[in-house]
């Protein structure tokens, strides 16, 4: 928690440092430092909410004295026209956070929305979703928190969480085996590793080497149905690449454990919200 809370601090002061630069111009121009606004969090579509928390930090670090007031939770499921949340303190303050509250809100929760209708369509089945690295760079944090929101699992953070032998590191290292039997010399014991595979020969080949997950990727249904009875619970399987266009109720009935989506986070639509305030 206490490390989230540092990156998620160099997030935000990121955005700010990018979207203020060395000031707001027109805030600072035009509204008095003494004026109190009074603002609401509203949604401008159905979807499932995430960032309120972020939301909030962004006026911590602009303005401790600004008041933000939440009435809906990371997770909850919000319709078009409901209040999120309300803020109150100084205009300047206010106006100056507005637009990266905004946008890092809008953000998670897209990816949250998008996640659960996912996870919704595998309901019933034994296939978890779960997301990839191919989130926004400086974002990764957050983008992997609002999966989790959304009911998805989240697969390795980054390069150092787990051992993923691709393609270009399986001709690297010469062979699938080569690969395999490296890793389990040179690396923690504590680390599974996983080998991304395109033929049944990889297949085979991995599983004689000894792999804990066996990575399918941009196998036809047939195919996947295929190769996990080959595996037969001797490793978790796990469907990949262009899961975000498959049919993944279709994906989900192949048997895999896992369909992993890039989609989620990598081409994802924010949900519309907005802020609107009245001057009291």
């Amino acid at each position: 928690m206490y490390l989230f809370g540092q990156m998620l601090d160099k997030i935000i002061l990121n955005a700010l440092d990018e979207d203020v630069g060395t000031g707001d111009i027109t805030t600072e121009s035009t509204i008095p430092e003494d004026r109190i606004a009074h603002g609401l969090y509203k949604a401008k579509e159905s979807g499932v909410l995430c960032g309120v928390g972020v939301a909030k930090r962004v006026f911590e670090l602009i303005d401790p004295s600004i008041e933000f007031k939440a009435f809906k939770k990371d997770g909850d499921r919000i319709e078009k026209g409901e209040i999120i949340a309300e803020v109150h303190g100084k205009a300047t303050g206010v106006l100056t956070g507005e637009r990266v509250g905004l946008n890092l809100m809008q953000r998670m929760s897209g990816i949250a929305t998008r996640t659960a209708e996912a996870v919704k369509q595998v309901e019933g089945t034994n296939a978890k979703i779960c997301d990839t690295r191919k989130t926004t760079p400086g974002l990764r944090v957050i983008e992997k928190y609002a999966v989790k929101v959304g009911g998805g699992t989240n697969h390795r953070f980054n390069l150092a969480d787990g051992i993923l032998i691709k393609d270009n590191h399986i001709v690297a290292a010469g062979s699938i085996t080569a690969a395999v039997k490296a890793a389990r010399a040179n690396a923690p014991h504590t680390l599974k590793i996983e080998v991304e595979v395109e033929t049944f020969d990889e297949l085979d080949e991995a599983l004689a080497a000894g792999a804990d997950i066996i990575m399918l990727d941009n196998m036809s249904c047939e195919d996947m149905k295929k190769a996990v009875g080959i595996v037969n619970g001797r490793a978790l399987t796990e469907a990949s690449g262009n899961m975000g266009d498959r049919d993944l109720k279709e994906v989900a009935a192949c048997g895999v454990d896992l369909i992993s989506i890039g989609a989620l986070t990598h081409s994802v639509r924010s949900l519309d919200i907005s802020l609107k305030f009245k001057i009291e």
